[in-house]
């Protein structure tokens, strides 16, 4: 497939334009076969465009789609990413919360099953992986990942956290407005949604990298080669069975690096030492590529 994409004038965005379509099919799939029949509201804007369609028919007198409610809740938005996160991030979000209104409507309404555990579940599993393959991708799913991307630049919280606690506000007005059952199932789907979306984003997740070795400067070359990543060098360690001069190289890199980190290490130094801690939290300077 990438090498179809090549042939084209602008591969790059041709490969984003084909990811955006795939997180809207997920979208669309986790609203209209799981969501709506096991009355379960999404997490964020998706959530508060189902509870204000749902409101609608009393409102306006007549149902607003959700897709419509969705793309226009997005509007305003689109202005923190444009000057919070990066031109072309927002441009492609446009894009793909445009593909995801057209996918909802495209894609009917479904009745597998009206058990809201199995919507809850499934529903929360399939747009979790939709979510954290866009982001995996550079891409948004738009509305609160604005906010949640932003605030993780400055915290350093995860995705998953950060909007488990913005989708607490959806749970409480669902359960006020419409039966809190709803709201319970909601929470399930929600959390399940958190989840899998930082199983799928692993781009957030740090791990501090310990590598001993004879060869150094070989390992720093084919590290710094692949990786944008500083390292720390400690010199004259040693071993303590045979008491032969080895160097300690100190990094840290994110699950998306490490099958790059490895692949430096099988280039450099086969015998090396490697000890990789996970969930290590960073309270310097961390490079991360823009969006």
């Amino acid at each position: 497939m990438s090498r179809l994409f090549k042939l084209l004038p602008h591969p790059d965005y041709a490969m984003k334009f084909s990811f955006s379509v795939v997180y809207a099919i997920l979208a669309a799939v986790a609203v209209n076969i799981f969501y709506q029949p096991g009355n379960i509201y999404s997490s964020g804007l998706t959530g508060i465009a189902q509870i204000i369609s749902t409101l609608s028919e009393s409102w306006f007198g007549f149902e607003l789609p959700v897709s419509l409610t969705l793309l226009l809740l997005n509007v305003p938005l689109f202005f923190i990413g444009w000057f919070k996160i990066g031109h072309k991030f927002t441009i492609f979000t446009g894009i793909t919360v445009v593909n995801t209104s057209v996918f909802m409507q495209l894609i009917p309404i479904e009745v597998l099953t009206t058990d809201p555990i199995i919507c809850a579940i499934f529903g929360g599993a399939v747009m979790g992986a939709g979510i954290g393959y866009a982001l995996r991708n550079g891409l948004s799913s738009g509305g609160l990942d604005f906010i949640s991307i932003a605030i993780r630049k400055k915290t350093g919280k995860t995705i998953g956290s950060i909007s488990i606690i913005f989708n607490f506000f959806i749970l409480i007005v669902a359960g006020m407005l419409f039966g809190w059952q709803s709201a319970f199932y909601s929470a399930l789907a929600i959390f399940v949604c958190g989840k899998v979306t930082d199983a799928f984003y692993t781009k957030q997740k740090k791990m501090q990298v310990t590598i001993i070795t004879r060869y150094p400067d070989r390992v720093i070359h084919a590290i710094q080669d692949k990786l944008r990543r500083g390292i720390t060098i400690i010199n004259e360690a040693e071993g303590a069975f045979r008491h032969d001069k080895q160097t300690v190289l100190l990094t840290v890199v994110t699950r998306f690096e490490l099958p790059m980190l490895r692949q430096a290490m099988r280039e450099a130094d086969q015998q090396a030492f490697v000890s990789i801690a996970e969930n290590v939290q960073i309270l310097g300077r961390f490079y991360e590529e823009n969006l």
